[in-house]
């Protein structure tokens, strides 16, 4: 289960990688900008994890592979980009179902390495388990958004947060009843689903306005 779960988790560092690129790309960063914002999703909520859970120094610092796999993914994204330019300016609407994707499926992942870590670091709290895996899952796009000087995505739109509650409890009672590794599948499945329909349907919790 180690195995597969870093396998998982690798796969979550490439998307969230691509997502902050995709968002840095939309800023007009640089290249180094499109490094660090992509290294700072894909990372960020694992950092935040292990701070509140007391490792330290965090995973991210003990394991460069995460950092390194990150940078190369958001380097990977750019150069793709650069040398087509021209044709992903008229598919912006792929882009954006690229960036969903990318961003959902990360969010699914590190929601179950978060809770993963926090019951093998012998929580029994079912609160604490849950804050943790929600705060793997966004803190990454957290602190991508507030780089690129924008609201969080999880404060705005899309149910964000909740499809990562939602996806946390799946996760945790179905290890119950089943696999680890087919827990690990519907659990991340479920939230990606989530965010799918809330990005097709427009689901938003409500809100209002108090501007003139």
């Amino acid at each position: 289960m180690n195995d597969v779960m870093f396998v998982i988790e690798i796969i979550g560092v490439i998307s969230f990688a691509v997502s902050g690129s995709i968002v840095a790309m939309k800023r007009e960063c640089d290249l180094f900008g499109v490094i660090v914002l992509g290294v700072a999703t894909a990372t960020g909520g694992g950092i935040i994890r292990d701070m509140l859970l007391g490792i330290h120094p965090p995973i991210f610092f003990q394991k460069p592979i995460y950092a390194a796999i990150a940078a190369f993914s958001s380097v990977l994204a750019f150069l793709v980009v650069y040398f087509n330019h021209g044709t992903f300016t008229k598919h912006k609407k792929q882009i954006e179902y690229l960036d969903l994707i990318s961003d959902s499926l990360g969010l699914g992942i590190f929601v179950v390495v978060g809770i993963n870590t926090t019951i093998s670091q012998g929580s029994q709290s079912l609160f604490l388990i849950q804050f943790i895996g929600i705060m793997t899952g966004v803190g990454g796009g957290i602190l991508r958004d507030m780089m690129a000087v924008q609201i969080p995505m999880v404060l705005r739109k899309r149910i964000y947060a909740v499809a990562a509650l939602l996806g946390g409890l799946v996760y945790y009672y179905s290890l119950a009843v089943l696999p680890p590794s087919l827990a690990t599948v519907v659990s991340i499945g479920f939230t990606v689903t989530i965010r799918a329909l809330a990005a097709h349907y427009k689901w938003n919790l409500p809100k209002v306005s108090l501007k003139g």
